[in-house]
C-alpha cells in the first residue's frame, strides 16, 4: 500500500515486528513512509496513536478470529472508518459477519476452493484419459 502512495501505519504488539515490514527493502519501514505503534488493536490508545481517527480503511489481521472480530467492529462503529476488512479463519462465521456488514476475508475458505477446484480438475482429466 506504501508503494500505491497510501499512509500506512501498523499496531502490533511485538516491537520486533517491524523487521517483517522491511525485509526485502533497502530503507526502513518509517523512511518508506510507514509508521508502527506497538500495543494491541484491543487498546484505543494504541488506535489512536496509530492514527485510526484519520483512516479511511483498516484491516483487523491479528491471530485469533475474536480479536479480529472484535476490532474490526471498533473501527466501523465507533470510529467510522469508511473500509473494514477483517480476516476470520471460519468460514461459518465469516459468512455470518459478512452479511452482517463486515468485509470479511476467509483464508480457509479460499483454500478449501482451491483444492476442490483442483481435485474436480484432475477428476475431469482422469475422465477424458479413461
Amino acid at each position: 500500500m506504501l508503494s500505491d502512495g497510501h499512509e500506512v501505519s501498523v499496531v502490533d504488539e511485538t516491537p520486533e515486528a517491524i523487521a517483517l515490514l522491511e525485509r526485502g527493502q533497502d530503507r526502513s519501514w518509517e523512511e518508506l513512509g510507514g509508521s508502527f505503534t506497538v500495543g494491541t488493536a484491543l487498546e484505543i490508545d494504541a488506535l489512536l496513536e496509530a492514527g485510526i481517527e484519520r483512516a479511511d480503511a483498516f484491516v483487523a489481521s491479528t491471530d485469533g478470529d475474536n480479536t479480529n472480530l472484535i476490532i474490526a467492529q471498533v473501527a466501523q462503529r465507533r470510529f467510522h472508518v469508511p473500509k473494514v476488512v477483517v480476516r476470520v479463519l471460519d468460514p461459518a462465521r465469516a459468512s455470518w459477519y459478512r452479511e452482517q456488514g463486515l468485509s470479511t476475508i476467509c483464508p480457509t475458505q479460499t483454500a478449501i476452493e482451491l483444492l476442490t477446484d483442483a481435485v474436480r480438475e484432475a477428476a475431469r482429466q482422469h475422465e477424458r484419459v479413461g
